[in-house]
């Protein structure tokens, strides 16, 4: 663990702790107005720690792409960002290809750079739903949504690479990973629908993807990492029954619980870090590269799943999800 947050971490006392702030990242990594040759994409920017992902990296002096499925509700969120130049709003339905396809489209009509790729919009423990497309909601929406993005935005990412900044790619999971995996004979749960199983599947599939991205094109420099970024009270929780969230907000997940700021903190390191340069294919928790889950800490306590590291599901699942989208391998 990155020794200057470990302590904070270990102790936790509800939200606005000790626990870092995605902008304290920023500043402890002297990155305040030094990134404005770079551009970010961040989907996910109207609400909860998209919000403060994005605002953190605007005082990097980069500029910004900003996805949101209603743009209204994301222009009210951030007023005073879309007042700037640099900062660009594009509208996107992860739970739809067409507008996946139409975002991309839209923002390579914008620029032919891009840095870092930051899928951070997502849906939680929804009731039993389809996408336009026909695939189970949380992994339609979680993983084939943004695993078309990245794949129609993978060009920029290669060509924007350099030796002294390597393009990156974070995709948000979770420590709901370790509830379940896809399961390849009923990606779409037919039949047997658990909406916190699918979570987890949705968040595994996320995990699996950043693995295979850095596989696939570590070597050419574009470098790729799965973040969960800890316990946030925010409207992803919004699907949660109130007999599920007595169940599970105790008094340990009060005191794990962050501001949205501290939330956006893990997305912010993974995604600017020098100590992570010329690393990828890592699951990041708490500001640093994970270790096992050791399951006699409990269900809160940190670490990675016994399926997070994969190497021949993670490639089954990426052609899988190529043939899904309606893409072909180009490796």
């Amino acid at each position: 663990m990155t020794a200057k947050y470990q302590a904070a971490y270990k102790s936790p006392t509800g939200a606005g702790d000790a626990r870092p702030t995605a902008l304290q990242i920023i500043k402890d990594e002297n990155l305040e107005g030094k990134l404005a040759d770079k551009v970010i994409f961040i989907t996910g920017c109207s609400s909860g720690i998209g919000i403060e992902t994005a605002r953190t990296l605007f005082t990097t002096g980069a500029t910004l792409y900003l996805t949101a499925r209603n743009l209204d509700k994301a222009e009210a969120a951030i007023p005073d960002l879309i007042r700037s130049e640099r900062v660009h709003i594009l509208e996107l339905d992860l739970g739809s290809l067409e507008s996946v396809r139409a975002c991309a489209k839209n923002f390579l009509s914008k620029s032919q750079k891009l840095n870092i790729f930051i899928g951070n919009a997502g849906v939680m423990a929804c009731p039993e739903g389809r996408t336009k497309d026909g695939f189970e909601t949380q992994f339609g929406t979680n993983h084939l949504g943004h695993f078309l993005l990245f794949n129609l935005l993978k060009s920029p990412l290669l060509k924007s690479t350099s030796p002294e900044f390597n393009s990156r790619v974070v995709l948000l999971s979770s420590s709901g990973h370790r509830y379940a995996e896809p399961n390849f004979d009923n990606l779409n749960c037919e039949g047997s629908y658990n909406e916190i199983l699918a979570y987890g599947a949705s968040k595994t599939a996320n995990l699996w993807t950043a693995n295979q991205i850095d596989r696939l094109y570590g070597p050419a420099g574009l470098h790729a990492f799965a973040v969960h970024p800890g316990a946030i009270d925010s409207d992803l929780q919004r699907h949660l029954s109130d007999d599920m969230k007595a169940a599970v907000i105790t008094d340990e997940l009060i005191r794990l619980y962050q501001t949205p700021q501290q939330g956006a903190a893990t997305t912010v390191w993974a995604a600017t870090a020098k100590e992570l340069d010329g690393l990828g294919g890592k699951y990041i928790e708490q500001c640093h590269i994970s270790e096992p889950w050791v399951e006699k800490d409990g269900q809160w306590a940190p670490g990675y799943g016994v399926w997070a590291y994969a190497p021949e599901k993670e490639k089954k699942l990426w052609l899988k999800s190529l043939e899904l989208v309606g893409l072909k391998s180009d490796v």
